[in-house]
């Protein structure tokens, strides 16, 4: 009995990979990571190389050190515009849609009447691309057709909500924020359903009220999910384009980085190493909000 048990352990001890293994497992690993970085990253560092540059795409490739930046700054006047409109969707985002989000989650997890249509609902926005909210914010604040000056019932002069610079980045905040919601309140949903009830039942024995247990028992159980909120906002709110690009192409009051980027990439100056140079800005500020976020949460797990 005990040389079938000795057999046993040794039958029982770790596995050796075959060469068919491991063949396997170097394609499940390697094809991902290949094509991240030939999709991701390549791009990222080649963008980085051309934003020290001057190419038009075509002809020779001229060197030009901190030129393209030094423009940028100081010779681009829709730079400064476009930066303060994408801090602009950042604190709408944030603010507004996101805290709004978690709102409506609060309210469909206490198990409100027709939760499961009210959820359905809230997050079919979230389906949607951006281009296609931006189709329909034209219908709805077109000047002449639009639905809302139709409501209004203003005929005779009706408001320019997608014209007017002072009014349309406002409507485009709203129609963006509208899909935004959705995606918010769907995460925090999952997170208030893996709180555990005992906690609240241990406040309100306590005495606290459904205000005090929120804030103090089930907000800060919801850390991991106020995380992923917060750099899906940031990355949410940094990368838009789509939706500006439908409405108007980002003019007229919409200019955005990503906008000035596809502007000076694709456009008729086809300036690939100034383009390059705002989106390294672009991902430089995208990795500076994620970054520092993502430091403060980690460090206040620690000091849990």
């Amino acid at each position: 009995m005990s040389f079938l048990s000795a057999r046993r352990t040794e039958r029982r001890g770790p596995r050796r990979f075959s060469g068919r293994d491991l063949v396997v497992i170097g394609l499940l690993l390697g094809i991902p990571v290949l094509l991240d970085i030939a999709v991701v990253w390549g791009p990222t560092l080649a963008s980085v190389v051309l934003s020290f540059t001057s190419w038009d795409g075509i002809g020779d490739i001229k060197w030009v050190g901190t030129q393209n930046y030094a423009n940028l700054f100081t010779n681009y006047p829709q730079f400064w515009p476009a930066a303060r409109h994408n801090l602009l969707w950042l604190a709408f985002l944030g603010l507004v849609a996101a805290p709004f989000g978690l709102l409506l989650a609060v309210l469909i997890d206490r198990g409100v009447r027709f939760s499961r249509f009210y959820q359905s609902t809230l997050y079919m926005p979230v389906v949607l691309s951006l281009a296609v909210v931006g189709f329909i914010a034209q219908l709805i604040f077109s000047r002449d057709q639009g639905a809302l000056n139709a409501i209004i019932g203003d005929t005779k002069s009706p408001t320019d909500w997608l014209g007017d610079p002072d009014l349309n980045i406002w409507m485009v905040l709203l129609a963006a924020a509208w899909r935004h919601t959705g995606y918010v309140m769907i995460l925090y949903l999952a997170g208030l359903k893996a709180v555990d009830p005992s906690l609240k039942e241990a406040a309100a024995i306590d005495g606290a009220s459904e205000a005090q247990t929120f804030f103090r028992i089930v907000f800060p159980t919801l850390r991991p999910v106020n995380v992923i909120v917060g750099v899906i906002t940031v990355i949410e709110s940094l990368r838009a384009f789509d939706i500006v690009y439908a409405v108007n192409h980002g003019r007229n009051g919409l200019e955005l980085l990503s906008v000035l980027v596809t502007d000076n990439i694709i456009g008729e100056a086809s300036r690939v190493g100034f383009g390059s140079a705002i989106a390294v800005v672009l991902l430089t500020v995208s990795l500076g909000f994620v970054v520092t976020y993502l430091v403060q949460e980690l460090r206040g797990e620690k000091n849990r």
